[in-house]
């Protein structure tokens, strides 16, 4: 009877252990996993940029004398034709080298008069020479100096009517200077800038001045952007683009690539490329040198299947993948599925959840990116098809990492250590 005794009382001491250890012990908690669909949809992938605005022609209107503002005759935002008087310069000093030059002129035109009457006259010494050396009433050296005087009165004439032709063009440069003083616009367009005032003092000595900044037509306007290598690729001409503006928040403005420029420029060890874009501005509401964040449309692919990037940058916890070895499922191919073409991005690991809940990696062919969704190639997965995204934190539920110092001894070890104290 002692021994049954025994033998019940230690068979209640286990049980009651067992069960401390099985309602108090520490127990795995299950993993649950965030999913998302599988969809179907169009994928755009985009290269964002920041540029300016800018008229598609602009001409700097500037002088090619120097001198004094005499009049301004437009201002900002003046409508200008072709031919029309944007400013004067005083005209006076140019009008005083121009007489100065014109009597000039008629200066040397009197001494060609004179130098031709000079030659006539050695002229008619030379026949008078001849004749009476033919009678021998005059020497040969007579004769000769007659000669000589008579070519030096031909030379003279030829200097003097070159004189004639410097004093021509001297008259010349001095009444185009003088039409210089007067400004004119030389497109059709509209002022942008106005960079002087009157009674300022203008020099052409070196490079010429601008005074004007005018703008051909601001109906037609053009981004200039900056792209890097990195993403230059798929940027070709004719391709859409939008962009928006700080003045117009939430508006979007539409536009094509019309070029690519080939000069590169570096920046800061980058090297980037200007790319320009054709905007329509019929109600001028975008003005020279706003700020446009623009969004180039690299690649479209309509009506393919989809996939949120978070499930391709999703991976099991590493104690799920010690419990059972990863294999990924090869890709498939099957009748009318699009070929992967060689050379392409690499094959990458999405998971699914199997029947018991665990995940299960299946391998796939990724297209283009729109920053938000992939384009799947493959047809491993069909539109509806759940796939893991993210392991979901459970209310209450904290990670050792996140208890504050001296709070991150899991109760096990604590136990252990109250027990040995």
């Amino acid at each position: 009877m002692r021994r049954v005794l025994l033998i019940t009382a230690v068979l209640l001491i286990g049980l009651a252990i067992g069960g401390y250890v099985f309602f108090n012990g520490e127990r795995k908690a299950p993993v649950r996993y965030r999913t998302a669909v599988v969809e179907r949809g169009s994928v755009i992938s985009i290269v964002t940029a920041t540029g300016s605005i800018n008229p598609v022609v602009s001409v700097q209107v500037g002088t090619q004398v120097s001198g004094m503002i005499k009049s301004l005759h437009a201002d900002f935002n003046s409508i200008v034709k072709a031919g029309d008087i944007v400013a004067v310069i005083d005209p006076e000093p140019f009008r005083a080298r121009r007489d100065q030059a014109a009597s000039n002129l008629e200066m040397a035109k009197a001494n060609v008069a004179r130098a031709k009457n000079e030659q006539a006259q050695r002229q008619r010494e030379l026949d008078r020479a001849k004749s009476l050396a033919a009678q021998q009433f005059v020497s040969q050296n007579d004769v000769d100096m007659a000669v000589t005087n008579a070519q030096g009165a031909d030379a003279q004439v030829s200097v003097s009517m070159a004189q004639v032709k410097q004093a021509e063009a001297a008259l010349n440069a001095a009444d185009l200077d003088l039409r210089y003083t007067t400004i004119r616009s030389p497109v059709n367009g509209i002022v942008v800038a106005r960079n002087v005032e009157v009674g300022q003092t203008v020099a052409a000595s070196f490079a010429t001045p601008n005074l004007f900044l005018i703008a051909l037509d601001l109906t037609k306007m053009q981004v200039d952007t900056y792209v890097s290598e990195s993403d230059i690729g798929g940027i070709t001409e004719g391709k859409d683009a939008s962009f928006t503006v700080d003045a117009y928040p939430g508006v979007p403005f539409a536009g094509t690539i019309r070029q690519v420029r080939l000069a590169p420029i570096a920046v800061q060890n980058v090297v980037t490329y200007n790319v320009v874009i054709g905007v329509d501005n019929k109600d001028l509401r975008l003005k020279p040198g706003m700020t446009a964040n623009v969004s180039m449309v690299v690649a479209r692919r309509d009506n393919v299947l989809k996939v949120p990037n978070a499930a391709l940058r999703f991976m099991p916890p590493k104690s799920e993948l010690a419990s059972r070895p990863m294999e990924a499922t090869p890709v498939k191919e099957e009748a009318g599925s699009r070929s992967v073409p060689a050379g392409g991005p690499p094959a990458r690991p999405i998971w699914k959840q199997a029947d018991n809940g665990e995940p299960l990696a299946v391998t796939v062919q990724t297209g283009i990116s729109d920053g938000t969704y992939t384009e799947i190639v493959s047809d491993v997965v069909a539109a509806g098809d759940e796939v893991i995204v993210g392991i979901e934190q459970l209310r209450g539920v904290r990670k050792v990492g996140d208890l504050p110092p001296g709070f991150g001894a899991p109760g096990g070890q604590r136990r252990s250590r109250d027990r040995g104290l």
